[in-house]
This record gives C-alpha cells, structure tokens and sequence, in this order.
C-alpha cells in the first residue's frame, strides 16, 4: 500500500498517470457482448502545475486575459477514462514496455515544444503520396537541440579560467589585472595566462599587482597541453583572440566569454563595464550558449625524405602541436587541424592564376581559377567570404560555405552545401605554380601538386556565452560592426495634393 501511495504521489508531481505496477495484480476488464459500466476512478492527488502550463491551458482551451468566457478543461475523470481505454487497447508487448519505461507528462511534452523562437524548421513529413516514403536507417535520423534552449550548465563548479589576452596593446593591462584579481581573490580560482603576459614588463613594474601575478599560472603554446584541465576561457580583446583560443583545443572546447576591447569584435558580444555581474552569473551557470561550428582539416603531403620530414616538424613546434600530427606509413605526412573561421587556398606570391579542383564527397564538382577559393563556417561568412562577396550567415545554420577569391569567371558565384559532406582541395594536373594554405590566418604553408586538403565539419564546436540571446547579438553585431543596411531614410511627402504620380 505504501509503494503504490509514494508512487501515485510522485505520478501527481510529474502530472501524469503511472503505467501499472507488474508486480501489483490488477484485473483486466475482459470483453463482453454486452456493454459493462465502467469502474468508479479512484480520487486522484492535488495535481501540481507544471512551469508554463497555465499558459499553453489558456492557449488549449480558448482562454484569454480579454475574454472573460472559459472553456472548462477536461476532468480528471475523463482522462483516467481515456487512459484506460487507451491500455486495454494496447497488445501484451506494448503494455510491457509501457510499464518499463516512465511516461512524460503530456503537458511537459507541449509546452516544451512551444517556444518563441525557434530556429531550426520543422520536422518534414517522410510520407509522400498514398505510397512513396523515405527510407528509414540508423544514419537518417539527426537529433538537433533546439538552439533558443541552449544554456550553459556545470555537472561541478568551474575552478580552472584560461585568461587570453591582446598582445602589444597596453590599454588592456588594467583590464587584465582587475580581472585576475577579481577571479582569484573573491572567486577563488585558478587562472591560466600565457606565459609571455606574465612575463611582460609591465606587469613586472607593477609592484600592487606582484602578489596576484605570482599566483598565476603561465602556459606554453605548443608545449603545454590545457586540454582537459580548463574549465571556462574569459577572451579580453577583438575577434583574434577568440580565434586563438579556438586554436588551442583542437577537440573539446570549453565555453568562451569573450569582452569587446579590441578593433572589431564581432564575436565579442561583452562590455568589460560590467564584467562582475557577468562573469558571476556564468560561474553560476546563468547563460545562454551558441555553438559555432569548426572545420576539421586533413592536410596530407608527400615528403621526399625524413630528413625533410623532421625539418618540417621543427619548424612547426609551437604552432602545431605534436598530438595532432600523424606520420602514416611510407612518405606521407598528415596534419589534422581545427578551425573556427576559414581555411583559405590562394596563389601565394606568384602572379599567374591558381588553379585547383574542388572535389565534393569524392566527386570533381569544379575546378577554381582565379587567386584562390575560401571554404568557410557559418561563423567565418562575416569575415573573409564577406569580403570575397559571399552571403553572411547565422552561425546556427548547419553548413560549409565555397567562395571563390576574384574567380576568371563571370558565372562563378559562393555556394552553400550541406554541414555533412566531405571536401577535398587538390591542385590541378595543369596548374603553373603551387598555391598557400592558412587556417585562421595562421600556419601558414605551401601547397604542391602531390598535397591534398580535406575538409569536414568538426564534431567539436566552439561553445560561445551570449550576452542576450543567439539571434539578437548576431543582428546587434551585424548593424554596429559592419553598419549592415545602414542608410539615410527615405523622406515622406509633407502633402498630398494628387493621387497622380505625374502631374500634366
């Protein structure tokens, strides 16, 4: 009696009926030829409200603050009925399962499904016609969170804070030292610094500062690896430096607070006035998040000897870690890198065109001549394909843009292809030069004819605070970064003497 209590109960919070217990005999109404009453329901708990269900209730039933007429809700009587039906309905399998797995409550279930916003479309009908449908595997099916629910949530409370900061600019110096001091003296944390910004004169002079620059700890690019071991990265400066953060986890990524303090900052949403209550709510797990998408990159080279080959790697110490450099078998070496904005192939310093074949999924699609051809994320659409004349867009889009850089075409225009497909850049057979690769502007390389560079969507986003919500900081971005659509408006008419747009 106490289980079936404690279980009726619990089924009250949740505001939906338990399935049966099977361990519990109930008896099953057995059909009859002729129509039996239906057994009296038992009295059921004080049902308590879901948050959001007195307003889907008035969206269900007709109600509303201007109206005074209501309709009534169905009874609980009604649905202990129906539910009933519904379990008698059911074979011994399906009852089986029912009773394993716990229901949700109904009224959670749609009033989680009604929001303001939301960005991603529909769910389409795979049903075509009385006969025609899509056919169903374990691959067809993507399961995507709706993005205006996205906040940041911790399983522990952050104690490690990777602080990146704007090199050569001493107007952020004070910036960074109130918020060093802010988050290890009265947030008790642990902050990490690269260790050229300890190691800045002026910081050194700074006798007041001294106690707190002791207590950081400094790190190397390219030698000391942070993965794992940073909980939450605070960015003072422009856009750079969130592409440098970005840089630095090449597979999880932890959440970015990026303040505008630097020339642009398209993705840096924060003012630094206020970073107290802003930092506090996000240890507090207060905040929204976007994830801005990655491209992972293969870059595979043929190298003539080893010899090459670790003169190559030395040359790369610091700027491409070890762990993410692969030597396969024979002379091949393989480079796997993660990007934020763009990978660009261009013609370098040579003044002939370049001429590279773009492959999608294994398939020759085209072949670029011109200076180059960017590939880009959602993210990257603002910044060097916006330039190039491609579309700008909302980093919640799931896609992979290809902008030709200044193309010897006149039809040849930015594309848009789908997040899941697979690129390939080589150059052309008949091509008069090598070309040059960037990640993000950085790592920089040339590129010959033997090299080839793939290209994919990351499976390893960056998580990036909102200041208010992903689509009003995109849109305030777009209008005081880039003045998009920015223009004097069009006067009215101060009278209408004639409906005539010509006057004789």
């Amino acid at each position: 009696s106490f289980m079936m209590d404690a279980a009726d109960n619990g089924s009250a919070l949740n505001g939906a009926e338990m399935p049966p217990d099977p361990s519990v005999s109930r008896p099953q109404p057995q059909p009859q030829p002729q129509p039996q009453p239906q057994p009296q329901p038992q009295p059921q708990p004080e049902h308590k409200a879901c948050p959001g269900e007195e307003t889907w209730k008035r969206t269900q039933y007709g109600c509303s603050s201007k109206k005074g007429a209501e309709t009534s809700p169905p009874t609980n009587e009604k649905q202990e009925s129906v539910s009933l039906k519904k379990q008698d309905q059911m074979s011994p399998k399906r009852r089986e399962q029912a009773e394993k797995s716990p229901r949700k409550c109904k009224t959670h279930r749609k009033v989680g499904h009604r929001h303001a916003h939301f960005l991603h479309g529909p769910s389409p009908d795979t049903h075509f016609g009385p006969k025609a449908s899509i056919l169903q595997n374990s691959t067809s099916i993507m399961h995507i969170q709706d993005p205006t629910s996205q906040r940041l949530t911790w399983d522990k409370p952050p104690t490690n804070v990777l602080v990146i900061k704007k090199v050569k600019d001493e107007a952020l110096l004070e910036p960074f030292k109130e918020l060093c001091t802010f988050l290890i003296e009265e947030k008790h944390l642990v902050v990490f610094v690269e260790k050229k910004v300890v190691d800045d004169a002026a910081l050194a002079k700074d006798a007041k500062f001294e106690p707190i620059r002791q207590q950081l700890s400094p790190f190397r690019e390219g030698y000391d690896e942070l993965s794992g071991c940073i909980d939450l990265i605070v960015c003072l400066g422009g856009d750079g430096t969130l592409l440098y953060a970005s840089s630095l986890f090449q597979t999880s990524v932890p959440p970015v607070m990026a303040f505008h303090l630097g020339s642009l900052g398209f993705l840096t949403p924060f003012k630094f006035e206020s970073y107290r209550k802003e930092v506090t709510n996000v240890i507090e797990g207060d905040a929204r998040i976007i994830l801005r998408s990655r491209l992972k990159v293969k870059v595979v080279k043929e190298l003539k000897t080893a010899e090459v080959e670790r003169q190559y790697q030395v040359q790369d110490n610091g700027l491409a870690p070890q762990s993410h450099i692969d030597n396969e078998a024979g002379n091949v070496f393989m480079q796997v890198l993660h990007v934020l904005n763009e990978v660009v192939v261009d013609r370098g310093p040579s003044s002939y065109l370049s001429n590279v074949d773009l492959y999608l999924d294994g398939r020759l699609i085209t072949s670029v001549q011109g200076d180059g051809v960017i590939v880009s994320t959602p993210t990257g659409s603002t910044a060097y394909a916006a330039a190039a004349g491609a579309s700008m867009m909302h980093p919640n889009v799931p896609a992979i843009m290809i902008t030709p850089i200044c193309p010897h075409s006149l039809s040849f225009r930015p594309i848009v292809v789908p997040a899941g497909m697979e690129l390939k850049i080589m150059l052309s057979p008949d091509t008069r030069n090598a070309a040059w690769v960037s990640f993000d502007g950085r790592r920089r390389q040339e590129i010959q004819h033997t090299d080839s560079i793939t290209v994919t969507t990351s499976c390893y986003p960056v998580p990036s605070i909102c200041c208010h919500d992903l689509v009003y900081d995109w849109f305030e971005s777009l209008a005081e970064c880039l003045h998009w659509n920015v223009r004097k408006k069009q006067s009215r008419f101060e009278e209408i003497t004639d409906s005539s747009d010509t006057e004789c």
